[in-house]
C-alpha cells in the first residue's frame, strides 16, 4: 500500500495537509508519503509526535497553481509536487494520491502520466452528498463537460463498482439525472442514456430530478460532467447559506440564544450531514491509478478522512474490480454476436 499526499496542494497547504496526515497515520496506523518541499514539509513534521517510520517525505522543489493552464502544467513542471507523485505511482495498481491542489491539473496529470483502465472512454469524477439517511454518489461531477450516452453507462458501472466497495452496499440502485422523471423526458443524450442504463445488468431506478437529490433512495446519481459540477456547487453553497441563515437567526435575540444553547449538539450533527470534509474527497475513477481530490480549501479533518478513504480504495481492489467488470461486460457483448 502506497499513499501519496500532496503536501503543496490547496488553500491551506502545507499546515492543514501535514496535521491531516500525521492526525491519519495515528488513527489507521497506514504508512503514507508527504509530496513537496522537503525542507517545509519536515519543518512541519517537526511539530507533532507521532511513528517517525510512518510518514516519508519526498521532494518536490515547484507547486502548480490554480490559475495555471492544467496540462501544459503537467508537461512542464516535472518537478511539482502533483506531477513528482504521480511519476512515483506509475505501474503500481496498490497506490492512491490524494491532492486538494488544482483540480485541472490533477485530472490532466491522471491521464498524461498514468492513462486510462483498458475499456474505459472517460474517467469521471464522484462526489458523495449527503441525503436523508446516508449519501448519494453523483458521477461525473467535472472532468467531462461534453458527453456522449454511452460515457453515461461507463459512469453509472464506475460508481456501481466504487459504491460497493468502499461504500459497502450491494447492488445499489442507480437514477440518471434529468428534468423530470419520465422516460421519454430529457435531451436527446440523456434519453439515450436512459435507454443504455435500463438494458444493463445494474440496478437502473429511472431519472431522479434536481428537487429530490436530498431524500432520493437512489445510491448514485449519473450525469455529465456540466450538469454534475452545477448541482454539486448548488448544494455545496445553498447549505453553507442555510447554516449561516440559522446561525443568524439564532444570534439575533436574547430568546434565540438561549435555545441556541439547549439545540447546540442537534445543530452540530445536522451540519455534520452536510458536511463534505466527512468524506474528504472526491475519487477521480477509471485511471490507473488511485486519485482522490480534496476540496481546494480542505483541513486537517478533511484530509484525514481523504486518506481512511484511500485505505478503503486500495484494500478493496476498486481497479481491479473496475477491470474485472469490463472484461465482464465484453464477454456478454461478444456472446450477444454470436
Amino acid at each position: 500500500m502506497n499513499i501519496f499526499v500532496d503536501a503543496m496542494g490547496g488553500d491551506n497547504a502545507p499546515v492543514e495537509i501535514v496535521k491531516g496526515a500525521v492526525d491519519a497515520v495515528k488513527e489507521y496506523g497506514v504508512p503514507l508519503t508527504l509530496v513537496g518541499k522537503e525542507d517545509i514539509v519536515k519543518q512541519e513534521l517537526a511539530k507533532y509526535t507521532y511513528p517517525q517510520d510512518k510518514i516519508k517525505v519526498l521532494h518536490a522543489e515547484t507547486v502548480i497553481g490554480f490559475d495555471e493552464e492544467p496540462a501544459m502544467a503537467i508537461r512542464r513542471k516535472e518537478d511539482s509536487s502533483l506531477v513528482v507523485a504521480l511519476n512515483a505511482m506509475k505501474g503500481d495498481p496498490d497506490s492512491v494520491l490524494i491532492s486538494a491542489g488544482s483540480t485541472g491539473a490533477l485530472l490532466s496529470g491522471g491521464l498524461l502520466k498514468l492513462g486510462r483502465i483498458k475499456g474505459i472512454k472517460r474517467p469521471a469524477l464522484a462526489a458523495a452528498l449527503p441525503k436523508d439517511g446516508g449519501v448519494v454518489l453523483l458521477i461525473d461531477t467535472g472532468a467531462n463537460a461534453d458527453c456522449k450516452s454511452e460515457y453515461l453507462e461507463q459512469f453509472a458501472m464506475l460508481g456501481h463498482v466504487y459504491f460497493e466497495s468502499v461504500l459497502g452496499k450491494k447492488n445499489p440502485k442507480v437514477g440518471l439525472v434529468n428534468i423530470g422523471s419520465e422516460e421519454e423526458k430529457g435531451s436527446m443524450m440523456v434519453k439515450e442514456a436512459y435507454q443504455l442504463l435500463k438494458n444493463s445488468d445494474l440496478n437502473f431506478v429511472g431519472n431522479v430530478e434536481a428537487r429530490d437529490i436530498p431524500t432520493t433512495d437512489v445510491d448514485i446519481l449519473v450525469c455529465d460532467g456540466f450538469t454534475g459540477n452545477i448541482v454539486l456547487k448548488l448544494l455545496e453553497g445553498l447549505s453553507s447559506y442555510l447554516m449561516k441563515g440559522i446561525k443568524k437567526s439564532i444570534m439575533g435575540s436574547a430568546k434565540g440564544k438561549i435555545g441556541g444553547v439547549l439545540i447546540k449538539n442537534d445543530l452540530k450533527q445536522f451540519k455534520k450531514q452536510f458536511d463534505s470534509d466527512e468524506a474528504g474527497g472526491a475519487p477521480f475513477l477509471g485511471v490507473k491509478g488511485g486519485i482522490i481530490k480534496a476540496h481546494g480549501s480542505s483541513g486537517a479533518y478533511a484530509i484525514k478522512n481523504a486518506i481512511n478513504q484511500s485505505i478503503k480504495f486500495i484494500d478493496n481492489d476498486v481497479l481491479g474490480k473496475i477491470t474485472a467488470k469490463l472484461q465482464e461486460e465484453k464477454a456478454v457483448k461478444e456472446q450477444e454476436k454470436e
